[in-house]
């Protein structure tokens, strides 16, 4: 089954998706990019407000690639008690640094990484990830005032990433300024999650509060089953060791 999640920017829009039965509650500022960080502090406050009621994350911030730069920022999330760590990675540059990097933090911290369809990323990259120790994928679009993830990618091209988290034992999860209607074509692909903000918002502007009849709308389209935080199937190999390689089913 597949879960929903709801990327909240304080603690109010917090306790409405927790009251919604969010399954992940994402903590983000939309102000600052495709994956803006709100302040530690917030989050923290925000953690608290939930009480470890439902799963969390949250993300980093549009940081370059860098080693150092990264591995920070993901400390300083976790110390607020978050569950998933999202980073994301928006070009080649350093990658191969970057993810080595963070492998040696993925032992104590969740971390999921976030690439974007619309810069159309390495299927390739997943097994990187797997080796590296992420606890998973979010499959995403960078440009908000673009392309969505349906308009930057196809069904067969979903679904493949989708198969291949599944192989490597990776939580997968699909967003990209999603909305109501997207949710009859991509919960057949059984991604672990659709992630939501922009739908769930005033006028449909990511900015805006999060408006409880459109939270309470996306909600009741997909369908609720008690969530695992990872697939029982999932196995993360330690870093250096990983399954063969699978085949791509079309």
């Amino acid at each position: 089954m597949t879960g929903m999640l709801a990327s909240v920017m304080n603690e109010a829009e917090a306790a409405a998706a927790l009251a919604a039965g969010v399954d992940i509650i994402d903590m983000k500022n939309p102000w600052e990019g495709a994956l803006g960080a709100l302040p530690s502090t917030l989050i923290t406050t925000i953690m608290s407000s939930l009480d470890g009621r439902v799963t969390t994350s949250a993300t980093v911030g549009d940081l370059p690639p860098e080693p150092g730069i990264l591995t920070e920022a993901i400390r300083t999330t976790a110390a607020t008690g978050v569950g998933f760590v999202k980073v994301g990675f928006f070009s080649s540059q350093n990658l191969d640094p970057c993810i080595s990097a963070i492998g040696r933090l993925t032992p104590a911290i969740a971390v999921i990484a976030v690439l974007f369809a619309d810069l159309c990323p390495d299927p390739a990259l997943i097994k990187g990830f797997a080796k590296a120790g992420f606890s998973g994928i979010m499959l995403d679009t960078m440009r908000k005032d673009g392309p969505s993830l349906l308009e930057s990618t196809t069904p067969t091209q979903l679904r493949e990433f989708v198969l291949e988290c599944r192989h490597w034992g990776l939580l997968c999860g699909l967003a990209g300024s999603l909305k109501h209607r997207d949710i009859p074509r991509l919960l057949p692909l059984e991604p672990d999650y659709l992630g939501f903000r922009g739908a769930l918002c005033s006028a449909s502007q990511r900015g805006l509060d999060i408006d409880p009849e459109r939270l309470s709308q996306v909600r009741q389209a997909i369908p609720r089953e008690k969530k695992r935080s990872r697939p029982e199937t999932a196995h993360i190999p330690p870093a250096g060791t990983a399954p063969e390689d699978p085949p791509i089913v079309p």
